[in-house]
């Protein structure tokens, strides 16, 4: 059956992205085929459209690192005809093609069903992004963050990962500081819960000092490079920073003093290797004690035409909230 997909393809002048119709005997081998119904537009399927060796290496390509669809056909027993599921990372839109077309197949190990009381829609409004931020938030509190620590920080407040991770630890009861360059978007994360809105430079024009003031109880952070280890340096004594992203550079200017001097924690994050149960656990607590009221506020509706001008925006810094990809039509 014909399916329609974006296609990146290598050229001598670079990479073109493309609308075209594919048929679902081009699709690699595994044990689900999925109709599609939503994916969302992530940092990561930015780079992939656009040729960076570190994400995908095969072309032409469907990028798309998020998928939420119904089940067409299983060789596995977990999963039946007409079940809904969602699959996000693993090699999803990397080098398998993924949810840029209206038609993935993958291994039934890359799948989890939709948790009851979320749909597909509000799975891709979370995503990648959505689940990589509750998926700090969570590693933070195990490592011991609370509410009478103090203010969290959130880098990079109004991209994916940043909103959704203001939003959730709004709705969970913490005081969320909001770090961004973009101080137009004020109201957008006010609304979101942010009680603070601080610009990009508080973390930025501090000079060399080993440490700095005592604020935060707690760090998301998606950006990296110089701003991440200045949130380090101002974690309240035995607080974590969660580092989930590298956009500013995936290089930071460190010394040991924070570690030892405030016995404070740097937390990695990763969710595209995560294993399935822990996946599984944390969409559902996206589904039910950490279901987020009002996601439509984070939406932006994407079609395969507005697209290709979507990867651009978010490549140049410039997309707030989430875009999701509606291919249910």
């Amino acid at each position: 059956m014909a399916f329609k997909a974006l296609l990146i393809d290598k050229t001598d002048g670079g990479f073109t992205r493309t609308v075209v119709m594919r048929e679902e005997s081009e699709l690699p081998a595994g044990d689900l085929l999925i109709d599609v119904k939503y994916s969302s537009l992530n940092y990561k399927d930015a780079l992939s459209a656009t040729g960076n060796p570190g994400v995908t290496r095969k072309f032409p390509h469907t990028p798309g690192i998020d998928v939420a669809g119904v089940v067409l056909h299983s060789e596995s027993s977990a999963f039946r005809p007409g079940d809904e599921v969602v699959a996000i990372g693993f090699d999803i839109g990397m080098n398998t093609p993924g949810g840029f077309g209206q038609r993935v197949r993958i291994p039934a190990q890359w799948a989890v069903p939709l948790p009851h009381g979320l749909s597909l829609h509000e799975s891709m409004i979370l995503g990648t992004a959505g689940f990589t931020a509750a998926l700090c938030i969570d590693k933070l509190e195990r490592a011991g963050m609370r509410k009478d620590n103090g203010p969290i920080l959130v880098t990079g407040a109004t991209g994916g990962v940043g909103s959704v991770a203001v939003a959730l630890l709004a709705r969970l009861g913490y005081e969320v500081a909001a770090l961004t360059g973009k101080a137009d978007q004020a109201a957008f994360l006010t609304t979101l819960g942010a009680g603070q809105i601080l610009p990009r430079e508080t973390l930025l024009e501090v000079g060399n000092r080993p440490l700095l003031k005592e604020q935060w109880g707690g760090v998301v952070d998606t950006v990296g490079g110089e701003i991440l280890f200045n949130a380090v340096k101002s974690l309240r004594y035995g607080c974590s920073l969660a580092a989930c992203g590298l956009v500013a550079s995936p290089n930071i200017p460190a010394t040991v003093f924070p570690f030892i001097l405030r016995h404070v924690n740097l937390l990695g994050v990763d969710s595209v290797e995560l294993p399935l149960a822990q996946k599984e656990a944390i969409w559902r607590k996206l589904s039910n004690a950490w279901k987020l009221e009002g996601l439509a506020a984070l939406e932006h509706r994407l079609s395969f035409a507005t697209l290709s001008n979507a990867i651009d925006r978010i490549l140049a810094g410039n997309m707030v909230g989430r875009g999701v990809l509606d291919l249910s039509s």
